[in-house]
């Protein structure tokens, strides 16, 4: 038999030994460490060293270096801001949430390491897909429908700011500034791609651009589709006409919206 899927947040927390040091202290410290020097310097020694205290002391706290890290990345989703969808319209918060964890992930850029591989379990995560699926339910999704909404945005956030997160990390170890390594980028592209001139054109026009500026409008640009790609897919499941299913999973569900059929000669 499987043992069974163990966190630390199906157990109480210990209280602390001393005065001086409490569980809180130790992720605080642990994030300070890992801005400072990033993941491989995360030892419980390293640790124990930052807060004045042995090894000892943080296991009394937590049992192993895994326990660590999952209230780490629950202390960095507690920075995202979450607006309230009631007050200022789903869409507005929905893009203030993906901004916000946007904002998180850069200041924090080891944290994308974590997502997705750590339990996210712990009260802010929670509050925060709490709060995503609240925005939703405001917007009129319902049924797994709010689960794709919300998969999506976290998705579109992710997928976008872990490799500007990587780019940005290569650039801190290059000599070189975003336009010169550009520039680099451009005279290996020349050699390489003969076969696709079009490549060769779009890129010669970021010649002069700003590029953390070209990144933030690339952000900006696919966040807006994405919320009136989600707004359309709403007006056309309300839309008068024969009730259908979206899917067998919404029919399995009773999720049985309305959704609009194409007109005969439209």
């Amino acid at each position: 038999m499987k043992p069974p899927l163990t966190s630390v947040w199906t157990r109480e927390s210990r209280p602390a030994k001393s005065p001086t040091l409490s569980r809180s202290q130790i992720v605080r410290a642990a994030v300070e460490l890992l801005d400072a020097e990033g993941m491989d310097a995360l030892s419980m020694r390293r640790l124990g060293s930052r807060l004045g205290s042995g090894a000892t002391s943080i296991y009394w706290h937590v049992a192993n270096k895994d326990e660590l890290l999952e209230l780490i990345l629950d202390e960095i989703f507690g920075e995202v801001p979450l607006p309230a969808p009631e007050v200022i319209g789903w869409r507005d918060a929905a893009s203030v949430l993906a901004y916000g964890l946007r904002t998180t992930l850069f200041a924090h850029p080891w944290s994308t390491t974590l997502v997705g591989t750590r339990p996210a379990i712990g009260p802010n995560a929670m509050r925060l897909s709490g709060r995503l699926l609240n925005t939703f339910t405001v917007a009129g999704f319902t049924g797994l429908s709010l689960d794709h909404a919300s998969s999506a945005l976290m998705a579109y956030v992710l997928g976008t700011t872990g490799p500007e997160i990587a780019w940005r990390s290569i650039m801190a170890g290059s000599e070189m500034n975003d336009e010169e390594m550009l520039a680099a980028m451009k005279v290996v592209l020349d050699q390489t791609a003969g076969d696709h001139p079009e490549l060769v054109a779009r890129y010669a026009e970021y010649a002069d651009v700003d590029a953390e500026a070209v990144r933030a409008l690339n952000f900006d640009f696919g966040l807006t589709c994405l919320l009136d790609g989600l707004e359309a897919h709403l007006r056309r499941r309300h839309a008068p006409g024969p009730v259908a299913a979206e899917d067998p999973e919404d029919a399995r569900s009773g999720d049985t919206e309305t959704t609009a059929e194409p007109s005969a000669g439209r």
